[in-house]
């Protein structure tokens, strides 16, 4: 993972934003340029189906900044043959050497069945391809055949200096026990409360990177934040975030409370306020920066802030007053 840049990056830790995936095409390049200004440590894309491609994102913020770390958070390993990836992933790190990271995971499952990209055991593939992704990006042959990847004496012939770090994007613990096992790190999607952060890092060695998204709002009125960022909380009461929430002491009673309401929105909406400060990275500037500051100390090498609403550079400018 690329080192901070300045003694104050030392001080707090890194900090990025997210890229909103419902961004504007036109607004996509004014926002990286913007996020490197105002002093984000990481710009974060994503590649959610039917959006927009992660590498052609990162590629293009990228070419467009001069410091800013960019990261693809993430490519799913049933979508792209691995020899591809490395390709595409050395491109970028030649390019721009060190301020790349190659987030992987599985995918959304029903996304990835709805693409005839899920495999039969997921765990295995990720395994499978994390291993040959990183052993390309270091110029080595590919490894032997395995189930599903298959690039045995495959070797890239154009290498960047620093090959770049590969994280895993995966919740379940079987997963990051993998993570563990194959990759340089986890990524950790929202929510990722402290209390899931140190849950997650167990399974991690000790100089492993830990990358966090969190929904974010930031306003001098603490209120407004609170409602501004319940928006972003209206999927988490579902299971899929279910290892996101078992850490949590009111882990039980957010499940009723998603039970007994009639949608997400309406879920999101009624959330306690204490829940919603545990859930989210929200309030005024101050104790925006304590939420930060507690997930550095859970473990987050980089803690990723995701704008919630429509006005996402108005967002950006609000979210930096948290650095």
């Amino acid at each position: 993972m690329p080192g901070p840049d300045t003694a104050t990056d030392t001080a707090r830790g890194r900090v990025g934003v997210m890229l909103p995936r419902d961004l504007p095409a036109r607004d996509l390049i004014p926002f990286a340029r913007r996020a490197e200004q105002l002093g984000f440590d990481e710009l974060w894309v994503v590649e959610d189906l039917g959006w927009r491609g992660g590498v052609a994102q990162a590629a293009t913020a990228l070419a467009v900044t001069e410091r800013i770390t960019v990261g693809i958070g993430i490519m799913p390993a049933g979508a792209r043959n691995v020899c591809f990836a490395a390709m595409e992933l050395a491109t970028l790190a030649q390019l721009h050497p060190g301020r790349v990271v190659a987030g992987i995971g599985h995918g959304m499952p029903g996304w990835m069945r709805a693409a005839g990209a899920w495999p039969a055991s997921p765990v295995t593939l990720l395994k499978e391809y994390t291993t040959a992704l990183r052993t390309l990006l270091r110029g080595e042959p590919g490894p032997a055949d395995g189930r599903y990847v298959q690039c045995a004496g495959v070797q890239l012939t154009e290498l960047p200096e620093v090959a770049p770090p590969v994280i895993l994007g995966v919740r379940g613990p079987k997963s990051q026990a993998a993570a563990g096992e194959v990759a340089d790190g986890l990524l950790l999607a929202e929510p990722a409360a402290p209390a899931y952060i140190e849950s997650s890092r167990r399974h991690l060695g000790p100089g492993a990177t830990v990358v966090t998204y969190d929904a974010a709002a930031v306003d001098e009125d603490e209120d407004v934040a609170l409602d501004r960022v319940r928006e972003g909380l209206a999927a988490v009461g579902e299971p899929d975030w279910a290892a996101h929430l078992a850490p949590l002491p009111f882990a039980a009673e957010l499940r009723a409370h998603r039970e007994a309401a009639a949608d997400g929105p309406e879920f999101a909406r009624t959330l306690p306020a204490d829940w919603v400060r545990a859930l989210a990275v929200a309030g005024t500037p101050a104790q925006a920066r304590a939420a930060i500051a507690a997930r550095h100390a859970a473990g987050a090498t980089t803690v990723v802030l995701t704008p919630v609403g429509p006005d996402a550079p108005g967002s950006l400018e609000s979210l930096a007053r948290a650095l």
